[in-house]
């Protein structure tokens, strides 16, 4: 089958020739949809495979270097002290690690796009595929007015209130819906750019903060780890850590990304196996260590870190201005802006293709499913941008901070819910496959997650332990007492996300998909003569340059 041809699926399972006669009908048909389940389909175009193997590895690496690492960071040592905070980052890592897994074992069989959503319609229930899509593209998307402020924020380093808010947030919305009018390759060059300005950010951080605890500058000292000695380790305790958890995980964001990538990667078995062995890693020694320096350079009282979301709360700004080295926070605004843009781009680009494979499933109008000759889904970015436009400008009203808090908290709350419907979802595909009796994990070159099911148990688990943190925070905040709007504040992610998901369920009457009749050949992608070559040539060159192929960029 033709792994171009994306066709809306039903819940029953279709034989192979069944499968090839409906994805080559191009003949118009209307779509029905009966308790939520959709009964016939029609071709609605395809997305282009724009995503080179280098670019989707950066890509995937850049998507989650961000505000979250460079000024979040911050927030975190404040709540929680250097203790919590390296706790927190590194558990929240190990849950990185476990969605990837879990994610790229099953697109790698099934690239499609949007593709957890899919995943989790065909094999578990249409219902949580609906409350998880809505949450994804909801929260997503409620990103993008965030970073149109910080935007604002950054740019008045220099501009000093010169320029009127509203004005920046045009300029940004404008720069980023061009770049959504063309072609998909200018995106995939546009976020390339961005991740790889993040990362030599990083790589450029690293040797200086080395350096300002050696002692380095001006007025620099050594650091001797007095910050661990002489103030709490382990600040504010409990809370002080369930504040951390859900400062990591807003900082790492889900890995959703790299999934939806696969649908439009042009060698998927390829990029996505690296991406799944390489992302996690490179991910968990960039945000560790960034916390040990942090931790080390910054003691957790500095009230600096608390005095606003720019770039001057940024820990690694607050010590090189201790050191007396100066222009550091003009060329970190720098790279911040361009990497905001960059994750701005995410926010249109991945809630779009959330929004086309829910339509495709039949939880939405199917005209939003449609894609035009340049591979773009227009209506889904159209709807998705109209928000995110409406989630940017709805700050300038008297109310408006308090609007975007409240979907910001639902962003939170969708990365670790969806980061448990990842692992429900790879538990349920293995017992379909299980049941089929078919044997996907025993091709050749298959792609198999590390000691399955060791990825998505790790992965629901630091999940369950985010849901705690998270209604700690909202019960007992810290220097504060639980007050209606603080709890719904924390919350409102999680009711909306339940109340879809069993509204949903209940109006429709779906029913959990049994293994044995799970759908297991819509979208199955088979490997290419060229696949296989590219493998074979790969697999059978000497151990050290695999290796080394992991280290490059």
């Amino acid at each position: 089958m033709d792994p171009k041809n994306e066709s809306v699926f039903t819940m029953q399972p279709l034989s192979p020739d069944e499968c090839i006669k409906q994805t080559s009908t191009r003949v118009s048909q209307t779509s029905d949809v009966e308790h939520g389940q959709v009964t016939v389909t029609r071709e609605r175009g395809h997305l282009h495979q724009s995503f080179s193997p280098r670019k989707l590895q950066i890509i995937a690496l850049g998507s989650n270097i961000g505000s979250g690492l460079f000024i979040g960071t911050g927030k975190a040592l404040a709540y929680g002290g250097p203790g919590n905070m390296l706790l927190a980052y590194i558990i929240v890592s190990c849950g990185v690690w476990g969605n990837v897994q879990s994610l790229i074992e099953m697109t790698i069989l099934y690239p499609t796009s949007g593709n957890f959503v899919d995943y989790a319609g065909r094999w578990v229930d249409p219902a949580v595929a609906f409350g998880a899509g809505f949450a994804e593209w909801l929260g997503w998307t409620a990103v993008f007015g965030a970073e149109a402020y910080f935007f604002c924020i950054l740019v008045d380093l220099w501009a000093e209130g010169a320029i009127p808010q509203g004005a920046l947030l045009s300029i940004f919305c404008v720069i980023c819906l061009v770049i959504f009018a063309l072609p998909n390759k200018a995106f995939a060059w546009v976020q390339y750019i961005g991740a790889m300005v993040k990362v030599l950010l990083f790589l450029i951080i690293v040797p200086l903060c080395l350096a300002l605890i050696a002692g380095a500058g001006p007025r620099g000292s050594v650091h001797d780890g007095s910050t661990w000695t002489s103030l709490p380790v382990m600040k504010n305790g409990i809370k002080g850590f369930a504040n951390c958890a859900l400062l990591a995980i807003w900082a790492v964001g889900d890995q959703v990304f790299i999934g939806v990538m696969g649908g439009e990667a042009e060698f998927p078995r390829w990029s996505l196996a690296r991406s799944a062995n390489m992302v996690p890693t490179r991910l968990g020694f960039m945000y560790v260590l960034s916390v040990v320096f942090i931790g080390l350079l910054v003691p957790s009282d500095d009230h600096r870190l608390l005095s606003g979301s720019g770039v001057t709360a940024s820990p690694f700004v607050i010590a090189v201005t201790d050191a007396g080295i100066p222009g550091l926070p003009s060329f970190i605004n720098v790279c911040m802006i361009i990497g905001i843009l960059a994750i701005a781009l995410e926010c249109i680009y991945l809630p779009s293709r959330i929004l086309r494979t829910m339509s495709l499933q039949g939880f939405l109008p199917q005209f939003i499913a449609n894609v035009d000759s340049r591979g773009r889904p227009r209506w889904a970015l159209a709807i998705t941008s109209a928000v995110a436009l409406l989630c940017t400008y709805i700050g300038l009203s008297s109310t408006g901070n308090l609007v975007l808090n409240w979907l910001v908290s639902i962003t939170s709350a969708s990365f670790f819910t969806n980061w448990a419907v990842i692992a429900l979802t790879s538990f349920r595909f293995h017992a379909a496959v299980k049941a089929q009796n078919l044997n996907l994990f025993k091709e050749q070159y298959t792609w198999t997650s590390t000691l399955w099911p060791l990825a998505p148990s790790v992965s629901l688990t630091v999940s369950l332990m985010l849901l705690v943190c998270l209604l700690i925070c909202a019960i007992i905040p810290v220097g504060g007492i639980i007050t209606v709007s603080g709890f719904f504040s924390y919350t409102i992610g999680l009711l909306l996300i339940a109340v879809s998901t069993i509204g949903y369920k209940i109006i429709f009457k779906t029913k959990w998909v049994r293994p044995e009749e799970a759908d297991l050949v819509t979208g199955r992608r088979q490997l290419s003569e060229e696949d296989m070559a590219t493998l074979g040539e790969y697999y059978n060159s000497p151990l050290w340059k695999r290796v080394f192929s992991y280290v490059k960029p």
